[in-house]
């Protein structure tokens, strides 16, 4: 009989135990059938066993042990001998860690988001002891498909530790390796609000079959919870991102946390957390199918009654072109991502003039060389009000204006002075211009109209009423702590929402409506659907009150900007509430909010007459544009083109600032309190402007009034100057025109100290 060469064992790679050979016929014909059918059916268990001997024949005693240890708990296929499924009683004893943590996990997650971060504090040590664990106990199989199940959570955190733990694979490994022994010899202290100590033990006494017996016993063993007197932390509060700016570490209960030695533990790590590098999704959201289809169809009607003149692009080429139909897969939210309601035949006609306004629009092109068009504002200014109004809104089709009042009621304007509508019988033949909403018991900090466009010139729908596009509700909100929709149709409240605890100070609706966001010096962000009477999203992370909020235009994301000693600006995602980016520089109470038409700008500005403009996805500032007096800038809002930006402020003025110019250098300009002027230089360095400042010191002599610089920078195109009216609201229009409003104060006094 001849002797093959000796071929690879399967399960034992460079070891090849004896096979059977095949014999030879006299004719030199191998008769190989029965050999090769017995090869076959070697079982799994037989071939380690041949492996075991031969390891043991040749004395490779530390490697028939390692050998022995790795298929103590492996099936025939090579997998972990039982598998965690969710309610099965039959759990390998090296198994039961990884059905525990994952019960515990799913418990943290579910959780109130406000308690999240703390209690996830437990899963670290829990994870790092359930593998020593399952490691020490020889079963190889099963750590390796723990360490692989759990992993991901602690790569950013803890990426150091992790490498040194993906090391130890072998008992002997948990009994040599250092920071085995570091976690092995020493407690893991875990700080935790002694309120949520208490929810801790009861949710593991509850479930104890499920994950408690083993998440008990590796905290007894091994780890120590403190009970601390302070509430939850979280890292993104002002405290996380104030020390971490400055490489300092957190409050004292808090530098305990860990394991003592290990320079990376989690209560120090809470500073890198965070993360501003999550992936954003700033794209617009895309149409509904079937609202697309019906639009586009309907345009097509309308070139076919009017078709573009020459050199005019046609509607259904301006719909392709805002709305194409192959988007890049990560540039755009899914329409799934988040709810809406179905599309009516309002929705239609909405879009389908938003599709016209665009092409027809006042286009403002790059400033080439500082060159480019001007903008002129209409502005509306309101008399006799006593120092009563406390905020403003525009409806988006220029037809209503409403004006919040320190006296706890809302007034409504129509803009040219035509009758309000009223659906109620007893008020159909009522021409009044004006009408007010009762119901509030504090002062109102905010309003704001729902969406709003033109009506279209045609009815589509022959045979039934024409849809209304124009606004049909009103949001507001006040000290009182409610957020009230009203109606526009009867005049009355439709609905109270409550939740915030104490006052609500700014909301804003969704792009797309239907949401709507809310913040409150409870300091919370809260989001709402208009059909839900309790909020969808409570977004939890600022350390003092909520200043003012704003949306992405794909609805996707909030902002919100906090006042006092937190002056931070987070971005939210609304389809899970995590918080995706921090934007940190203020230093003054921060008081306008605004994102860019294109999603990849948002505009802040505060109190001390700054305006910074941030790159969202970096999450770094671009500029800062200075020109207004000291006092507050409340309003910001964009061109359509997202290159020009307009503010207006408590110093009488509106201001139109250049986005794409870079703010390099700035001249002073001396403001004098005298006769209240203030020159300015234009965008292009060379058309001076003039603005009028309230006079201050009004009751001082002439001999001691004092004069102010104010610092331009090259990229303000030009300032607008009112009579003594401190500009509350400025908004540009779809069609890039610019309608701004405020109230005239003749005894103005210097609001700049």
């Amino acid at each position: 009989m001849s002797n093959a060469g000796p071929s690879n064992a399967a399960g034992a790679p460079g070891f090849a135990p004896p096979q059977p050979q095949p014999s030879t016929t006299p004719g030199g014909t191998a008769t190989a059938a029965n050999t090769s059918a017995n090869a076959g059916v070697v079982k799994s268990q037989d071939l380690n066993q041949i492996v075991t001997d031969y390891l043991i024949k040749k004395g490779f005693s530390r490697t028939e042990e390692a050998f022995r240890q790795e298929i103590r708990d492996v099936d025939e296929n090579g997998r972990p001998r039982y598998h965690n499924e969710p309610g099965s009683d039959r759990l390998h004893p090296a198994g039961k860690y990884l059905s525990s943590f994952q019960h515990f996990e799913r418990w943290v997650d579910n959780g109130i988001d406000l308690y999240k971060f703390e209690l996830g504090k437990i899963l670290w040590p829990l994870f790092v002891y359930s593998y020593l664990r399952i490691v020490s106990q020889g079963s190889v199989a099963h750590a390796q498909e723990f360490m692989q199940a759990c992993r991901r959570r602690f790569e950013t955190a803890h990426s150091e530790e992790m490498k040194r733990l993906d090391m130890v694979t072998l008992p002997v490994h948990v009994r040599e390796d250092s920071i085995a022994k570091l976690y092995l010899e020493n407690r893991y202290v875990i700080p935790i609000n002694k309120s949520l100590t208490g929810q801790l033990f009861h949710f593991l006494e509850r479930d104890h079959d499920q994950c408690g017996a083993v998440v008990l016993d590796i905290i007894q063993q091994y780890c120590r919870v403190d009970s601390v007197d302070r509430g939850p932390i979280e890292p993104f509060s002002f405290e996380a991102i104030y020390r971490r700016a400055r490489n300092q570490n957190l409050e004292d209960v808090d530098i305990q946390e860990g394991i003592p030695g290990l320079t990376a533990r989690s209560g120090v790590a809470n500073r890198d957390i965070l993360d501003n590098s999550a992936a954003l999704k700033l794209g617009p959201l895309p149409l509904d199918n079937e609202l697309r289809e019906d639009v586009a169809a309907e345009l097509e009607e309308e070139d076919r009654l009017h078709p573009p003149k020459a050199g005019v692009h046609s509607l259904v080429d301006e719909f392709n072109s805002l709305h194409p139909i192959k988007k890049e897969s990560g540039d755009s939210p899914q329409r799934t991502d988040i709810p809406y309601p179905p599309s009516r035949a309002r929705d239609v006609a909405v879009e389908m003039q938003k599709v016209r306004e665009n092409r027809d629009r006042f286009r403002v092109e790059g400033r080439t060389g500082g060159v480019g068009p001007g903008f002129s504002i209409c502005m509306y200014t309101f008399h006799n009000h006593l120092g009563s109004i406390s905020c403003m809104d525009f409806s988006k089709d220029q037809q209503l204006v409403a004006a919040g009042t320190t006296e706890s009621y809302i007034r409504v304007w129509s803009m040219d002075g035509s009758a309000l509508k009223s659906r109620l019988a007893p008020e159909k033949d009522m021409k009044t211009n004006n009408r007010k909403l009762i119901g509030h018991s504090a002062p109102v900090y905010s309003v704001a109209f729902s969406d709003a466009i033109r009506n279209l010139d045609r009815n589509i729908y022959e045979g039934d009423p024409q849809p209304e596009t124009e606004s049909k509700l009103l949001l507001s909100c006040s000290a009182d702590g409610q957020i009230r929709l009203w109606s526009l149709d009867v005049w009355a409240c439709l609905c109270i929402y409550k939740g915030h605890d104490g006052p609500v100070t700014s909301l804003s609706w969704s792009p797309q409506g239907h949401y709507f966001v809310t913040g409150g010096w409870d300091k919370t962000v809260r989001v709402w659907s208009q059909d839900h009477a309790s909020a969808q999203r409570l977004l939890v992370g600022h350390d003092t009150a909520i200043s003012t909020v704003a949306w992405h235009p794909n609805g996707t994301y909030v902002y919100s900007a906090s006042d006092e000693t937190d002056k931070s600006i987070r971005m939210w995602s609304v389809a899970n509430g995590n918080c995706v980016r921090v934007f940190t520089g203020h230093t003054d109470y921060i008081s306008a909010l605004e994102c860019a038409p294109n999603g990849k700008i948002l505009a802040s500005a505060d109190i001390g007459g700054n305006i910074f403009l941030w790159d969202i996805d970096k999450a770094n500032r671009i500029k800062r544009c200075r020109g207004h007096g000291r006092g507050g800038i409340w309003s910001l809002s964009f061109s359509v083109e997202s290159n020009v930006l307009i503010s207006g402020g408590q110093d009488n003025t509106v201001r139109v600032w250049d986005v794409e110019m870079p703010a390099e250098g700035s001249r002073p300009t001396n403001q004098q309190d005298g006769d209240g002027t203030l020159v300015a230089t234009g965008g292009d360095g060379k058309q001076p402007t003039s603005a009028t400042q309230p006079p201050s010191n009004a009751g001082t002599s002439a001999g001691k009034r004092k004069g102010k610089d104010v610092m331009i920078t090259p990229d303000q195109i030009s300032a607008f100057s009112t009579k003594k009216t401190p500009v509350l609201k400025v908004q540009c229009t779809r069609m890039n025109l610019v309608v701004a409003g405020g109230c005239y104060y003749p005894e103005a006094q210097d609001r700049d100290r």
